[in-house]
């Protein structure tokens, strides 16, 4: 792979620190906690992705990314545009991109997921991909649940999932 930037910056949000990874093509990652404390979780998934372990603080470059999950935070964005650069499998950015048409205050099952992305027994693998999206809040794993419309695993943890949930009006539908 070309030398390519990897650009970094942290934001305080109401569910604790994230640290937000971009390449020059997109967001790659989004870390709950310090870019410290995740060190060497970001270092092994870097070079599982052949992508370089050097990572250069650019405030500049992550603002609108910044910007926009202010804007999430504050029940005033529904959506986002920025740019997002995947790495995974191909079935994983197919999960990943199933995620992404869940609008704003619904949710789905992992079956539901299974079904719209055309392999209905592969519910398990659902959730390992999902369990793997690098790019949480922004691609909204955080918005599948149990069939049962049990509250189940989130990367963050449940207290997270719960609450991004509850600021889109979700979390009262299955609660």
């Amino acid at each position: 792979m070309a030398e390519q930037s990897l650009l970094y910056d942290e934001m305080e949000s109401p569910i604790g620190c994230l640290s937000i990874v971009s390449t020059d093509q997109g967001v790659c990652t989004i870390l709950f906690g310090s870019l410290e404390s995740n060190q060497v979780t970001l270092n092994v998934w870097l070079k599982k992705h052949r992508l370089p372990c050097q990572l250069l603080k650019d405030e500049e470059a992550i603002r609108p990314v910044i910007a926009q999950l202010l804007e999430y935070f504050d029940g005033k964005r529904h959506s986002f545009d920025v740019p997002l650069d995947l790495y995974g499998t191909p079935f994983q950015k197919r999960v990943w991109q199933a995620l992404q048409t869940i609008s704003y205050g619904e949710t789905r099952s992992y079956k539901e997921i299974a079904q719209h992305i055309g392999a209905p027994k592969a519910v398990r693998a659902i959730g390992g991909a999902n369990n793997q999206n690098p790019i949480p809040i922004i691609i909204p794993c955080h918005r599948v649940i149990g069939s049962n419309g049990a509250m189940v695993g989130y990367g963050g943890g449940l207290e997270k999932k719960e609450w991004l949930l509850s600021i889109e009006g979700a979390y009262e539908k299955i609660s």
